[in-house]
């Protein structure tokens, strides 16, 4: 490894090969006085303090071992804790929605963005996945049995989980209603949502956040629902499990494991009031536009084809295909 290389010979230049008080001292306040972090000392010291270690199996000599008193980081006081420094609050949420719908007022993104962008944000807020590791994985296949049940809940993979963490995830009623017409004519083994085309697209918007002088990132939105559910007094032990933090005790591995139905009574139980103003005008219009157009297309094309006489035409069959494919 590149680091290991590079401790080794900042080692061998401060030794010469001779292991002794002056070369350690030596090696430590160089190091100190190279580096302002504490993270490249460390690890120089650490592969030091391993290799004298070594050599005291090696050569059976413990004498070598007595030299890991001259590597030790000096003490210094720890950095105070505080919390996050970023604040999301429900009204950053409902601007990026409010940001969203601008922009497809004013043609800069198209009926299928507007609603994926809009779905993306409510459910990133009301349920609080990772973007990446969560998120952009889930498929359409699971939105659609999810939505399909009583009790709306996302069965989430270990491997769309950033601690491999397999999980349930309970809807709120907004979310289900963004995300049903949006599994429409598409397969159940592609991504639900264009989670990459959201994200620069966020991106080039710089949307301030109210509290701090930040912009909105993806990740806020997992901030929001974490934030959110303190207000709510949302109970920690349902809050820990569906965003996966804290799960990792004794009691996780082997007392706990909520069941799908149960994990949703609780969690809309604190949520089930709490709603984001995203009204877009003609939504329902819109997406039946978009829908009905490719519906539209598929029977004329049909008709074309299929009433000369019964003998279908290759010609309309392939052209059929093609339109087929691309608008989706």
């Amino acid at each position: 490894m590149p680091w290991m290389k590079r401790c080794s010979l900042t080692f061998w230049n401060a030794t010469k090969g001779i292991i002794s008080k002056e070369r350690c001292d030596a090696l430590r306040q160089h190091l100190l006085a190279r580096y302002t972090e504490v993270y490249a000392p460390l690890k120089v010291m650490n592969f030091a303090t391993a290799f004298l270690k070594y050599l005291a199996k090696t050569h059976f000599d413990t004498r070598y071992q007595a030299f890991d008193l001259f590597l030790e980081m000096p003490k210094g006081l720890k950095a105070r804790k505080h919390v996050t420094s970023r604040i999301v609050t429900k009204a950053d949420v409902e601007n990026i929605l409010a940001g969203i719908e601008t922009a497809y007022q004013k043609n800069e993104i198209d009926e299928e963005q507007c609603l994926h962008y809009r779905a993306i944000m409510l459910f990133g807020a009301f349920t609080g996945q990772r973007p990446q590791a969560t998120t952009a994985r889930l498929t359409v296949g699971q939105f659609r049995t999810a939505v399909s049940q009583k009790k709306p809940v996302i069965d989430v993979l270990p491997e769309q989980d950033k601690i491999r963490y397999q999980h349930y995830c309970p809807f709120h009623p907004q979310v289900v209603d963004i995300v049903r017409p949006l599994l429409d004519c598409r397969r159940n083994d592609e991504p639900m949502f264009k989670q990459l085309l959201f994200e620069r697209w966020l991106k080039q918007q710089k949307v301030p956040l109210l509290h701090v002088r930040h912009p909105f990132v993806p990740s806020d939105l997992r901030k929001f629902c974490e934030q959110m559910g303190d207000i709510l007094q949302w109970e920690q032990s349902n809050k820990n499990y569906i965003l996966t933090h804290g799960v990792s005790g004794v009691d996780w591995r082997f007392y706990k494991h909520p069941l799908p139905e149960h994990g949703h009574d609780v969690s809309m139980k604190y949520w089930k009031d709490t709603t984001l103003k995203c009204d877009l005008p003609g939504y329902n219009t819109l997406w039946g536009s978009l829908v009905g157009k490719s519906r539209r297309r598929t029977t004329t094309l049909g008709t074309l084809y299929e009433g000369d006489n019964g003998h279908h035409s290759r010609v309309f069959r392939a052209l059929h295909r093609l339109i087929i494919f691309h608008f989706f």
